[in-house]
């Protein structure tokens, strides 16, 4: 009996550390949060360049008649590195610019994770103060946001792009989008 009031506790603490381990390591990656800008005007918000071998984006490129595809991300974002090669599959598809905007990181780090992972952009905006950040409700990254050609939030994603969201969400709403 006395054994028994040192064997529980033990027996108890294994049990709650493999039901956190589990939900820390199993749990969805993503989040579903409302985004209180889907079908409204995307920020007004220029967001200036990575550096000198990258060009911006703003509000003139998001009503320029094309869907345009934002995706958040930063060179410490594990998440980002995950879909990284799935951007890269998107970046073959036509109709549609992909953008990205930097988060909380620096033109080096970022210069080096795209030389690891590829560069699927064709503009790269580095929100080095935050703001662009605040007005698109960026929660974190990665996340990715797609807007169609007169610069209306059509659609948003938190989280990694896999090949099933690609597929069953990105390209669905990119070809919304582009219908009207």
């Amino acid at each position: 009996m006395k054994r028994l009031i040192y064997v529980l506790p033990v027996l108890g603490f294994i049990v709650i550390a493999m039901f956190l381990y589990r939900s820390l390591f199993l749990a969805p990656t993503t989040v579903s949060l409302p985004s209180t800008l889907i079908n409204k005007p995307a920020p007004k918000v220029e967001v200036a360049a990575l550096d000198s071998q990258t060009l911006g984006f703003g509000p003139k490129e998001l009503v320029a008649g094309h869907v345009s595809v934002i995706n958040v991300f930063g060179s410490w974002c594990t998440e980002c590195h995950v879909e990284a090669p799935v951007l890269m599959q998107l970046a073959q598809q036509k109709g549609f610019e992909l953008y990205g905007m930097v988060q909380r990181d620096t033109p080096e780090k970022i210069r080096a994770f795209l030389a690891e992972s590829g560069n699927p952009f064709s503009r790269i905006g580095n929100d080095v103060d935050g703001r662009a950040g605040i007005e698109w409700g960026v929660f974190g990254a990665p996340e990715t946001f797609i807007v169609d050609g007169k610069g209306i939030i059509r659609f948003k994603y938190l989280g990694a792009i896999t090949p099933d969201v690609l597929k069953t969400q990105i390209m669905p709403a990119i070809r919304a989008a582009a219908a009207g």
